[in-house]
């Protein structure tokens, strides 16, 4: 038996991809990858990042996965892994798709987020 060991990024691709069309249940996941990162201290949490997720069929997601791990690894002062700059959206997405929550993520999403065509608003990716 081995010890607790946090999620990486890939591991919590693969939880979303197990997940299917599941958006609830894919958000929960990435409230707790959230929640053990931020425990994590620097040099452990910069580990979490390095390995590509497998791709898993559903571009937004699979997009939404690199802006994280930029955007995660931006505020530990490093720059993200190098598997995150292929990967960025052709249109625009709105996780969160309401007219409230369309506003907020215009003005406040990420930059990480915002250049991939991912727009989420910050409180969205501090669930944990």
């Amino acid at each position: 038996m081995t010890g607790y060991q946090p999620m990486t990024i890939a591991q919590l691709g693969e939880h979303l991809a197990r997940a299917g069309q599941d958006d609830e249940l894919r958000w929960r996941y990435v409230a707790e990858f959230l929640e053990e990162f931020r425990h994590e201290p620097p040099d452990v949490r910069r580990a979490l990042l390095e390995q590509e997720p497998a791709l898993m069929g559903d571009e937004h997601w699979d997009v939404f996965l690199a802006a994280l791990a930029e955007h995660l690894a931006l505020r530990d002062g490093r720059r993200g892994p190098r598997w995150c700059e292929q990967r960025s959206l052709a249109r625009f997405w709105f996780p969160f798709n309401t007219r409230a929550a369309r506003a907020d993520a215009i003005v406040h999403a990420p930059a990480a987020f915002r250049r991939r065509g991912v727009f989420v608003a910050p409180q969205e990716l501090e669930v944990a």
